[in-house]
């Protein structure tokens, strides 16, 4: 199977990438290597991997690229992902998350693409919900212009499996953590975490610490995604643990860890920031024999581990 993944460079993308060469497949990367890093592919280049350097926003660019590779499946990750850039910045985000997901699903039509599988968002697509664990069934209100944009690229798969049979699914992510993700990013708490306690640095909690996430290691996470892409769903479908951990109770773990003593630094809550976000995964079990296996100390440890000192 030859499979063509969008950001593959990044944090998911590049542990993706390394499942589907485990499994035989056949893989191309197209990043623009804005956040995503080359040496995220040095092993898997090594083994057979092809980069193609684009943006998303290039709709000729990725079609050539398409076109050029023929992927039977996409796996479209590529995205504008920070919140708060979001906000700051809607117009840039939605080029980057719907113009993007457009060009992509317009390439994948006009050349034969056999199933895209989209990544989008739990955390932030539900918006302040009171249904907690959310299943797929709850309204989507999103907070948040990234979790907007998620939502309207969701709409545009739909669209074009309506109109030109283009197979499809949009998989709602939790908060994605483990190795590779970016400490000096904005999208991963884990990490800018890890990083903070490797500089011997104290961390920096907004709000309470009190607001809870469903955190879902990123090895278990590609497993779903692979399956996904098996299956013939169309629904999205939620990635999670149906587990809540709160931020405090990140910091107790990964203090333990570190045996780096002192108390974390407090900052006024974010414009968005949710209270909690924690979602239903019963669906992902049913319809794609999925369930996660790594428990959030087993993961902090193995994401501790792998944190490169400073």
């Amino acid at each position: 199977m030859r499979t063509l993944v969008t950001g593959g460079a990044g944090f998911i993308g590049s542990n993706l990438v390394d499942a589907l060469l485990d499994a035989g497949h056949e893989v191309v990367i197209l990043d623009d290597l804005s956040s995503g890093k080359e040496a995220n592919l040095e092993q898997a280049m090594a083994r057979g991997a092809i980069l193609e350097i684009g943006d998303i926003r290039d709709g000729e660019h990725v079609t050539s690229v398409v076109a050029k590779h023929r992927p039977e499946w996409v796996f479209h990750l590529a995205a504008q992902m920070d919140v708060r850039v979001s906000l700051e910045q809607p117009a840039l985000d939605a080029r980057k998350n719907v113009e993007g997901t457009v060009n992509v699903l317009e390439a994948g039509r006009l050349h034969g693409v056999q199933r895209v599988v989209f990544s989008s968002t739990g955390g932030a697509i539900y918006g302040d919900t009171e249904l907690i664990p959310t299943p797929e069934t709850e309204p989507c209100l999103p907070m948040s212009a990234y979790g907007q944009s998620k939502f309207c690229a969701e709409q545009y798969l739909g669209l074009f499996h309506r109109l030109y049979g283009l197979s499809s699914i949009a998989l709602r992510f939790g908060n994605v953590y483990g190795p590779r993700q970016d400490p000096h990013g904005e999208a991963g708490v884990i990490a800018i975490f890890c990083g903070k306690l490797k500089q011997g640095e104290r961390p920096k909690i907004f709000g309470t610490g009190e607001q809870t996430r469903d955190y879902i290691y990123v090895g278990d996470l590609v497993q779903a995604i692979i399956a996904a892409a098996q299956s013939s769903e169309t629904d999205p479908i939620n990635l999670g643990t149906e587990e809540e951990t709160s931020v405090l109770t990140l910091v107790r773990i990964l203090t333990d860890l570190s045996g780096i003593g002192g108390d974390p630094e407090f900052a006024p809550a974010r414009l968005g920031e949710l209270d909690r976000s924690c979602l239903a995964v019963t669906r992902a079990g049913d319809a794609l024999g999925w369930t996660p296996a790594t428990a959030i100390a087993e993961g902090l440890e193995k994401t501790w581990a792998s944190t490169p000192d400073p």
